[in-house]
């Protein structure tokens, strides 16, 4: 992926097989940029055959995890890291499990108090086995329409839709489930939609200014998350004091509950007086668009401080 830095401060790890795999190699790449202003010495590897022999025979002091999806977020990756013995930075298996699984993150958020859109879990094989039309029938009339569908697993919003009519629902069904075994159906939830970044500096937990999202076309799907322009933010969002400050309370209790570490970003909607938890992410996008560096950027904080202070803390455990 680039040229090769023996005995690297850090080892950058990105891109990997998830759908999410040029994300992921953008927020490595800028990231790796912003370390090495820094003045580390960074490498930047992909994960495959070679990892393993590239990790032991030439052990960096740390690795920084930035890989989307499966491979990265759903705890794996940190066991391996635990087994060699390596530093890393991130949240450690067990809590990143736990938020990687939307629907296990809703469950928790909800004995937390907190508000979360109302929901079905659907594996592939139930939809199959019980018929398509009754089931879905069955869902439209305890949630309602509109509806949110998207995979239990993963991010970017890959394979997930807005679903306005009962007609619709199949074929989100069938994109969902193109990501995943398991569909995760909600509320449709009308809103202010925010994200809010928490970091963990000097064993403290500081929350980020929410970034409000306001996509050209409604919806905050993969071409709105990454194609520059299509996507208006406002960081600070435009939100009152006091629903500033309850996303700002959910945030930090959702990372300290699920026992999340280093970083993280905390999705929510904005209804009235209502704050709604969608999800968390262990692993958010570092891309040129993503959400958590302008949040960085709007609390007068770099990506490369930060992260090189998060390096230093990570070897220090």
């Amino acid at each position: 992926m680039e040229e090769i830095v023996t005995h690297p401060d850090v080892l950058v790890l990105c891109g990997g097989l998830s759908p999410e795999r040029d994300v992921s190699i953008r927020s490595g790449r800028r990231v790796a940029e912003a370390l090495r202003a820094e003045g580390l010495s960074v490498a930047v590897s992909d994960v495959d055959s070679q990892l393993l022999s590239q990790l032991t025979e030439d052990p960096p002091a740390c690795v920084l995890p930035l890989l989307h999806g499966a491979a990265g977020e759903d705890g794996s990756l940190g066991d391996v890291l635990n087994t060699l013995d390596l530093a890393y930075v991130g949240s450690a298996p067990a809590a990143a499990r736990l938020a990687f699984d939307k629907p296990v993150a809703k469950a928790i958020a909800s004995g937390m108090g907190l508000t979360t859109p109302a929901d079905v879990a659907l594996p592939h094989a139930m939809f199959r086995e019980l018929g398509a039309d009754p089931l879905l029938s069955a869902v439209v009339a305890r949630l309602g329409l509109p509806l949110m569908v998207k995979p239990a697993k993963g991010g970017s919003s890959l394979g997930a839709s807005t679903v306005h009519a009962a007609a619709e629902l199949p074929a989100a069904m069938v994109g969902a489930f193109a990501y995943g075994d398991v569909a995760l159906v909600e509320q449709f939830v009308s809103g202010v939609e925010i994200a809010v970044g928490v970091i963990e500096l000097d064993n403290e937990l500081v929350v980020l200014p929410a970034v409000e999202i306001v996509p050209d076309g409604g919806i905050y799907d993969y071409n709105a998350r990454y194609i520059a322009g299509m996507t208006e933010f406002f960081t600070p969002a435009r939100l009152t004091q006091a629903q500033t400050e309850a996303a700002a309370d959910i945030a930090r209790a959702v990372h300290a509950q699920f026992g999340l570490r280093d970083y993280s970003r905390v999705d929510l909607i904005v209804s009235d007086d209502e704050v709604f938890f969608i999800e968390a992410n262990v692993a958010p996008g570092m891309t040129e668009t993503s959400l958590l560096p302008q949040a960085l950027s709007a609390a007068g904080l770099t990506t490369g401080g930060v992260f090189a202070k998060l390096v230093a803390q990570a070897i220090d455990r």
